[in-house]
């Protein structure tokens, strides 16, 4: 495995989580390290009959031998990530960068008031795009700086490469999507900064030479929230109907909806070097699927349409979500 990058292939909320969880199990990972912007991301995990909604904390922590990590790239509210070190049970197997930037009250206040962030773009609210333009600006606090934090602060880059050069499995943990890329996405309505894999790399401390695969995450269907154009959106009484009414982590806003895109699928896998897709939520598209654990025992229709997306984007299906648990997945590798 060695190292292995997850990404998202379209808006956010393809499953992320799910399939962090997973791969940090399956494969026995040493380091599970978050890169992205911030708590504006929302992963879900469900384990063992019980539901995490996280923002902060990587969702490799269901492996009890890995070691959670916040990347130097990564805005932090101490607020959240202390509460979800807590909830998580993860305090002597967790860190983050010194150079963390934090997230203060004066961000969110200015996240939720500013005109154009929030009645334009319609941000999440969470401060992180004040705090990175405090960050470009040199005057943002780090993590350095919070007593609270002092007892988490590591040296990321260096534990992660080290484990990179003992032949221990890493996993970085992107987050939102390509779509919402800063540089990427469909300028203004996007998040402050790149999120691709080689963003998210760079997040962490690790090079491009030491990354193994980078896996893209793809919903069956396509999801956004915020402003901007979606192709083919359906109306959201059409969306509940299709069973496709998803709400975000972190807002709770209605996600807009459409089907599954293959151009956009193709671009992402382009931008983002990919060498896998992991497709989730095949199970909402072909309720029959539900929990399947074998390929074998799939629906034609269903079959049919991993097929094509394989067609069309030109990499591998390598994983398929088949419900919400972390064991509900086809693992083809």
């Amino acid at each position: 495995m060695g190292c292995t990058v997850i990404v998202d292939g379209f808006y956010g909320d393809t499953g992320k989580g799910k399939i962090v969880s997973y791969l940090s199990v399956k494969d026995d990972i040493a380091v599970c390290a978050r890169a992205g912007v911030g708590p504006n991301a929302g992963h879900t995990v469900v384990h063992e009959g019980k539901t995490y909604k996280l923002r902060m904390i990587p969702c490799g922590f269901v492996n009890p031998n890995a070691h959670m990590m916040i990347g130097v790239g990564v805005l932090v509210n101490p607020e959240i990530v202390l509460k979800e070190i807590r909830e998580t049970g993860i305090e002597k197997r967790f860190g983050l960068d010194p150079q963390c930037a934090i997230i203060e009250q004066k961000h969110i206040v200015l996240d939720q008031t500013d005109e154009n962030l929030k009645d334009v773009v319609k941000t999440t609210g969470t401060g992180t795009g004040p705090c990175n333009a405090d960050r470009v600006m040199r005057i943002a606090k780090m993590a350095r700086d919070i007593p609270e934090l002092k007892e988490y602060i590591i040296d990321v880059p260096l534990i992660i490469n080290k484990a990179l050069d003992e032949g221990k499995n890493v996993l970085i943990e992107g987050t939102q999507g390509t779509y919402i890329s800063l540089y990427f996405g469909q300028y203004p309505y996007v998040t402050s900064k790149d999120v691709c894999a080689s963003a998210a790399c760079s997040d962490v401390g690790v090079g491009p030479t030491r990354v193994t695969d980078v896996v893209l995450v793809l919903k069956s269907y396509v999801t956004r929230v915020g402003g901007g154009v979606l192709e083919g959106e359906i109306s959201s009484e059409e969306a509940k109907r299709r069973n496709w009414d998803e709400y975000g982590t972190v807002t709770g806003r209605q996600r807009r909806a459409a089907e599954f895109n293959y151009n956009l699928a193709k671009r992402a896998a382009m931008i983002n070097g990919a060498t896998q897709i992991a497709l989730t939520k095949l199970d909402i598209l072909y309720p029959s699927c539900k929990g399947e654990q074998n390929y074998n025992n799939l629906e034609s229709e269903a079959k049919a349409f991993i097929k094509k997306i394989e067609e069309k984007v030109g990499i591998p299906v390598m994983l398929i979500g088949t419900g919400p648990s972390v064991e509900d997945i086809i693992d083809r590798r």
